[in-house]
């Protein structure tokens, strides 16, 4: 049972959560990072540059175990998640740049995600030959992530009114999903779960507020707008981490690196919400940085 989750469960459940944000996609998406060029470039450095090298202290810091230090790496590495567009919907933030940024975030995880996995693992688990992303993992990432992305934009490009009916029932189902696969991560893993809960929620709340942080306050000191920074937030603050369950159990074969990952993917949409109604707290006592 276990095992039918990890080798067909979990690679269907992400593809249903990428085929959902398919159907939310146009190429004007992609073509939208003509309108605010800096604001995606800053967002992008902030995902690919400074949360790995966040995440990479934090580790060391809380000082983890190799095998959950490299499933932290691997949450760094993985792009934004499709729940942020809703956040960013609900703070007032440019939905629109959320949704280019996922698209653009999702394609180059292709090819970064990789390189950070292989390098701590390198890192941490320098006496383990096994494990690594090589082509034939890096394609089955691709075959996980980006096809079913592309199935989806085909069929509104083709069926709209279907992939506006189905937006919807897609995205409870996404819901079901990462509860159903959270679940399975913490069941099959519980005695090291409970080794290292403490460490492992304190180390995520950490990141996840920090990744928030970061990704609001450095484009605002770029004098990126406001909503776009809002945007920004929570496109890095928000990860997808029903990718990197599935990367950990599927890809590495690897189930406890999953942990990580999983507690973040619970933890994170309450802390989203608190940074979320914190924001809107500071801007509405405070006129001027709203209206910059």
């Amino acid at each position: 049972m276990g095992s039918a989750l990890t080798t067909i469960g979990l690679p269907v459940a992400l593809g249903i959560i990428m085929f959902g944000l398919g159907l939310s996609l146009t190429r004007g998406d992609f073509a939208r990072v003509g309108k605010h060029p800096k604001a995606v470039f800053i967002a992008l450095v902030c995902q690919l540059v400074l949360l790995p090298g966040l995440c990479l202290g934090l580790v060391m810091l809380f000082q983890l175990p190799p095998v959950l230090a490299v499933g932290m790496m691997l949450l760094a590495a993985s792009p934004g998640g499709t729940t942020a567009n809703l956040y960013s919907h609900l703070f007032r933030g440019d939905v629109a740049l959320n949704i280019s940024l996922t698209a653009i975030n999702s394609v180059l995880a292709v090819f970064t995600l990789p390189i950070i996995v292989n390098l701590s693992i390198a890192f941490f688990m320098p006496g383990d030959q096994t494990l690594g992303l090589q082509l034939d993992k890096v394609l089955e990432v691709f075959a996980i992530v980006l096809l079913p992305v592309l199935l989806g934009m085909l069929i509104r490009h083709w069926r709209t009114g279907f992939a506006d009916a189905m937006d919807k029932p897609v995205r409870i189902a996404s819901i079901i999903i990462l509860v159903i696969v959270i679940v399975g991560a913490v069941a099959s893993n519980w005695a090291l779960l409970a080794e290292n809960f403490a460490t492992l929620a304190a180390i995520t709340i950490v990141f996840c507020v920090l990744s928030l942080a970061i990704g609001y306050v450095v484009p605002r000191l770029f004098t990126v707008g406001r909503e776009q920074a809002i945007a920004s937030s929570f496109e890095i603050g928000i990860h997808n981490a029903t990718l990197a369950i599935v990367i950990a159990q599927s890809v590495l074969g690897r189930v406890e690196m999953s942990l990580a990952a999983a507690i973040y993917g619970v933890l994170m949409f309450f802390i989203a919400a608190g940074f979320g109604f914190l924001l809107r707290g500071v801007l509405a006592r405070t006129p001027a940085l709203a209206s910059r």
